[in-house]
């Protein structure tokens, strides 16, 4: 029998706020993956203000997810533009009008299906900043998310608040899959409000139906969420990840892990400003050592999680 492609590595990549770095970090990791060895595709998920080519040196591309979404092409890899880095391609939105920003549920689906058929070892999603549904939802097509940010108080606060969003989309999608109390799923939508946070939401799951609450541990463990701090400066505390690690993991179910910090270089505004990829002009500074670093760690731990697959096989 012909041997099934092995699936791509999604890694998703938001941020709480905007100005983190959200971008610059995918953009770079996505090209030393692939400095590394690794086929890598970027997608630009950053609906409405796309500028992921921009970061890669790129003028505006001609094609992207627009065509894919009009069905002018059949599926993403048709849209997927060579980069100047072998190895990397970018699938951009450049071309979205303003309306794609607020996609129907069902072109959610289709661009999430159509990205898991990629063929390459990994696929980065730089995605737009916030809690928007489209955000939180293309952040799940994957059992786990990179979440960067700075070592800003506002910033670190709405890394929190994402986080929470994101268990929040969690437990809807558990809700709507099985049968719970009342109270319960009507708990969900007034956390989708605003009005309740999911640690409460986890408390009257425990109160109102003790009977799911391994179906519940289970399903939020199976996500783990990778932080990466970014534009880290000499008077920021070192062990600011795993602070986060631990407070996270005292509130929320799912897996968390201090991924790498990554140093401020005022070099990374001048590349930006000159189209030209940071890591591609200054491989050697003490930031760009920093993200080819993570991008060594990423390769190493996805490497271990296959392994159990292997020797299933």
């Amino acid at each position: 029998m012909p041997q099934t492609p092995p699936s791509s590595t999604i890694l998703p990549v938001a941020g709480g706020k905007g100005g983190v770095g959200k971008s610059f970090v995918a953009a770079s990791l996505g090209a030393f993956l692939a400095k590394l060895h690794q086929s890598v595709i970027l997608v630009d998920l950053d609906l409405g203000a796309a500028n992921l080519h921009t970061l890669l040196g790129l003028p505006p591309p001609k094609t992207g997810l627009q065509q894919f979404i009009q069905k002018s092409a059949s599926n993403l890899s048709e849209v997927a533009i060579p980069t100047a880095i072998p190895n990397l391609r970018l699938i951009s939105s450049s071309l979205c009008t303003t309306e794609v920003a607020n996609l129907h549920h069902q072109q959610k689906v289709k661009i999430i299906n159509a990205i898991r058929r990629l063929e390459a070892d990994y696929v980065l999603l730089d995605l737009g900043a916030g809690t928007h549904f489209n955000t939180l939802d293309f952040f799940l097509s994957d059992n786990q998310g990179t979440v960067v940010m700075t070592p800003e108080p506002t910033a670190i606060e709405n890394t929190i608040r994402f986080i929470r969003s994101v268990t929040i989309r969690m437990l809807k999608q558990l809700i709507k899959q099985h049968e719970f109390h009342a109270i319960v799923r009507e708990s969900v939508d007034m956390a989708q409000n605003g009005a309740l946070n999911s640690p409460d939401i986890i408390e009257r799951i425990l109160r109102y139906d003790p009977g799911k609450k391994d179906l519940m541990q289970q399903h939020l463990s199976s996500f783990t969420f990778h932080l990466v701090i970014n534009q880290f400066r000499k008077t920021n505390d070192a062990r600011i990840g795993d602070k986060l690690k631990m407070v996270c993991g005292r509130h929320f179910y799912s897996g968390f892990d201090a991924l790498g910090i990554v140093n401020y270089d005022d070099r990374v505004h001048d590349s930006i400003l000159s189209r030209t990829l940071y890591v591609h002009k200054y491989p050697y500074t003490t930031a760009a050592v920093d993200l080819r670093n993570i991008a060594g760690e990423i390769i190493n731990r996805t490497a271990h999680a296959q392994e159990p697959a292997k020797a299933a096989g």
